[in-house]
């Protein structure tokens, strides 16, 4: 990019380039010459977000004017990525945006690449609320994403000597030019206190502390700009910010301490919750967000509908997994304290307006609070969830409902330290329940929700995940996009089912050849990043074997290291077979308590660096960990990978979203039959995915009869080699026994079933390597697999949603 002054003949001819420069004056207050990119960046936002006020505005006055039913979905992450590519592919103006830029002798790629990622969310959850967010816009429904507007996010990922590093991230230090502060929606959100009955009745909940919830709001473009929603975000703020007289008493401390609390419930998302001032502080996040929202809705409603009893005709509120879950209490309190409506009325009204989406089947993420904790700091919810679970036991009990059953569908834990379970008061609050894969709704059906599921028989149901294939396929991988643009025209673009037009393209050789060609230039720029990022070389004519994900023992990343470590012995013992060469990509992030987790990372540190300095290898192995996994560096990988990871315990994977997204951009699938990666089978075929492993019932059936992981691993020579070495300090000189912990743990339970599948996840990984030597067979199955992926898209998710669940279609 060059500094010099903007030829007056180029704006003129180019009215958009004219604008942006006329919002770099007046708005940045920069000419030309002195600007640098990030000016840039923000002159071109700004002109571009005046056409998408625009549309914002129209999109919000026909949804008034036509009384339409709102989508209202509630979550904890929003991972949303950059937005100005996004924006302007959406707008249909990618071109012309570029064009004007050239003109101004500005690169918009380079500018593009400034824009820091949104840290408002972690993984595959808040990914799939920003798919779903511009879905929901594509699809012309009208909707509001209601989150938190973290301030740090979860954490900006550093590795140091192989350790993870926590630093915060700083996405909002120069301010984001995509958010409007709307002061009109600010809520009181109390806290503590007690709860005052009066002489008629009623209750009066009296908060012995508040903090005022401020929407902030981000418009979220639609596909061809059909329709601009809303994603607002909660900031939080002091009602008193300053407390003057202690201020000059010199107290300073106390006289800043409430803005202090107030800023601290959206610094960070997933405060580490393993000490009980993080589960205070979690919970107060998620009833600050929660709170907020509800009353936001209920003001909405009331405003243009009046009534709020025609609430359900009017308003889908979707729970978003568990952390949304006190709003049905919330929405209680407010109809009940506020509105006047009786208990019997409320309740329906509340079970008609929520929808829940279950994500997980691991005990420890279907949250539950210490009864104490959540009285203290809600004393009015408290009441209301021992009346709502009052009625569901008594229901429970008409019904038949044995003792064991009843303690299970009881919104109260009593075994142990009692505590209030949330997934039972969602489940219980909504009129549907939805999984989002095939296996794992009929998991939820058998597992955790067993005993609801008989009670309430019609209410669960499966809503498949789904990605945008704007941003995963159009945006991130313009060369293959334009590729099928010209196999099978543009249809694909607006109907992702159009995809299967290119099935007979699969046969054609001379189109595999130039599939493998767009490949291999995805990972010439993807080895020039990691180069740039971690130093490490690698050759883009290998096999790029990826797996990047929330790291997580359930995950299975140790099995992939583990299995690293057994093909480089191989390797080493028999040079003189034809070995695949191969590039093992890791990338994601652990939660900042979760030991083993970031033990893994460092593992994997440690493994790629001895590998990666062994000239007997040479080419054939190389390693590396991608640190600060995020939305960007995923629009990267992906479209670069040849294999994809996706080899998590079976049973324990909700769904997964990464699957799809690898799969439609041309990798090859090894995994497990779980989460989705079983639909994406019945897709693509099983000739076109490689899959291994125990299936989720024979997961349960060997824990039950008593896996002894340790026979196991004795009795596989491969993997005992590689496991001792591991825990014997090959990889770790500095520290022998750095690994001893994290290997005696595989000998003794090993629970997600790493050593139990290793033999044949090792077998398919050669089958993997027979595959690629067939470069034309494999260009047939990656072709196979995009073609096949139509139905993955979110659009078809949220009509499903829409139809069945929300009532708007």
């Amino acid at each position: 990019m060059t500094s010099t002054i903007a030829s007056p003949v180029a704006t003129q001819a180019n009215p958009l380039a004219g604008a942006i420069l006329d919002t770099l004056i007046h708005r940045i207050g920069k000419d030309a010459q002195a600007a640098r990119p990030h000016d840039w960046l923000a002159a071109t936002i700004l002109t571009m977000r005046d056409d998408i006020i625009d549309r914002w505005m129209a999109s919000t006055k026909a949804a008034h004017a036509a009384g339409a039913k709102r989508v209202y979905y509630l979550s904890l992450e929003f991972l949303i990525g950059r937005l100005l590519r996004d924006a302007i592919a959406n707008l249909g103006r990618t071109p012309e945006v570029a064009a004007a830029l050239a003109s101004l002798d500005v690169d918009l790629a380079e500018i593009e690449e400034i824009e820091p990622d949104a840290a408002l969310g972690n993984g595959g959850l808040g990914r799939l609320a920003a798919c779903f967010m511009e879905s929901l816009a594509s699809l012309d429904l009208p909707a509001y994403g209601y989150g938190i507007r973290y301030v740090n996010g979860m954490f900006r990922q550093r590795i140091d000597d192989g350790w993870q590093v926590e630093l915060p991230e700083t996405w909002l230090t120069h301010g984001n030019p995509w958010e409007f502060e709307r002061r009109e929606s600010a809520y009181f959100i109390g806290f503590g206190g007690e709860v005052i009955g009066t002489e008629d009745g009623a209750v009066h909940w009296k908060p012995a502390e508040a903090v005022e919830a401020v929407a902030v709001d981000t418009p979220v473009v639609g596909w061809r700009g059909k329709r601009v929603n809303t994603l607002r975000l909660w900031t939080a703020r002091a009602f008193d910010p300053i407390h003057l007289d202690a201020f000059n008493a010199g107290d300073y401390s106390r006289a800043l301490a409430g803005q202090l609390k107030a800023e601290t419930l959206v610094r960070v998302l997933y405060p580490a919750d393993s000490n009980p001032a993080g589960q205070e502080l979690r919970l107060r996040q998620e009833y600050f967000f929660s709170s907020a929202s509800i009353q936001d809705i209920v003001r909405r409603h009331i405003q243009y509908f009046g009534d709020i009893r025609t609430l359900p005709d009017k308003a889908a509120i979707q729970l978003n997994d568990t952390h949304p879950a006190v709003s049905v209490a919330e929405l209680m309190r407010l109809l009940m304290d506020h509105h006047d409506v009786g208990f019997d009325e409320a309740w329906k009204i509340t079970q008609g307006t929520f929808g829940y989406t279950n994500h997980t089947l691991l005990p420890e993420a279907l949250e539950s609070w210490p009864l104490p904790l959540f009285e203290r700091l809600l004393p009015r919810h408290m009441q209301l969830v021992y009346q709502i679970n009052a009625r569901l036991l008594r229901e429970a009990r008409k019904s038949g409902t044995d003792d064991r059953a009843i303690a299970a569908i009881s919104l109260i834990d009593e075994g142990g330290e009692r505590r209030v379970r949330m997934a039972n008061l969602a489940f219980a609050g909504s009129h549907s329940v939805n999984g989002v894969a095939a296996l794992h709704t009929d998991l939820m059906k058998q597992t955790v929700f067993a005993d609801l599921h008989r009670q309430f028989p019609g209410r669960i149901n499966n809503k498949t995940n789904g990605i945008t294939p704007r941003r995963w396929l159009q945006e991130c991988n313009p060369g293959l996009t334009a590729l099928i643009r010209e196999a099978i025209g543009p249809a694909f673009l607006d109907d992702t089912n159009r995809l299967a037009d290119l099935l007979p393209f699969a046969e054609d050789a001379a189109y595999g050849e130039r599939f493998a060609a767009v490949k291999r230039s995805n990972k010439v720029a993807l080895a020039q990043h990691l180069r740039d990022v971690t130093g490490v070389r690698i050759d883009p004519d290998a096999m790029f074997d990826v797996q990047i994900k929330r790291i997580h023992e359930y995950k299975r990343q140790l099995l992939n290291i583990i299995e690293t470590v057994a093909l480089y012995d191989q390797i080493r013992r028999h040079p003189e077979r034809d070995w695949t060469p191969r590039v093992k990509l890791f990338a994601g992030k652990a939660a900042g308590s979760y030991h083993n987790a970031k033990l893994i990372i460092k593992l994997a540190n440690d493994v790629a660096r001895r590998i990666n300095a062994d000239p007997s290898v040479g080419p054939l192995l190389k390693v590396a960990f991608v640190p600060n996994y995020n939305v960007s560096l995923a629009e990267k990988i992906i479209p670069a990978a040849d294999l994809s990871e996706q080899i998590s315990t079976a049973g324990m994977e909700a769904s997964g979203t990464g699957n799809m997204k690898f799969a439609l951009n041309g990798a090859l699938t090894i995994g497990t039959l779980d989460g989705a990666n079983v639909e994406i089978r019945d897709h693509v075929g099983a000739d076109n995915i490689v899959i291994f492993g125990m299936t989720a019932d024979e997961v349960a059936a060997k824990r039950a009869e008593g896996y002894v992981p340790r026979a196991v691993i004795e009795g596989s020579p491969e993997l005992r080699q590689a496991v001792d070495a591991i825990r014997n300090g090959v990889f770790s000189p500095d520290d022998p026994a750095r690994y001893a912990g994290l290997m005696d743990g595989l000998y003794d339970h090993d629970w997600f079933m790493v050593a139990a599948d290793f033999d044949a996840y090792a077998s398919a990984q050669r089958e993997v390597d027979a595959r690629w030597s067939d470069r034309a067979g494999w260009n047939g199955c990656v072709i196979r697999n995009v073609a096949q992926m139509g139905w993955f898209s979110s659009d078809r998710t949220i009509s499903e949603y829409a139809r069945d669940i929300w009532g708007v279609m």
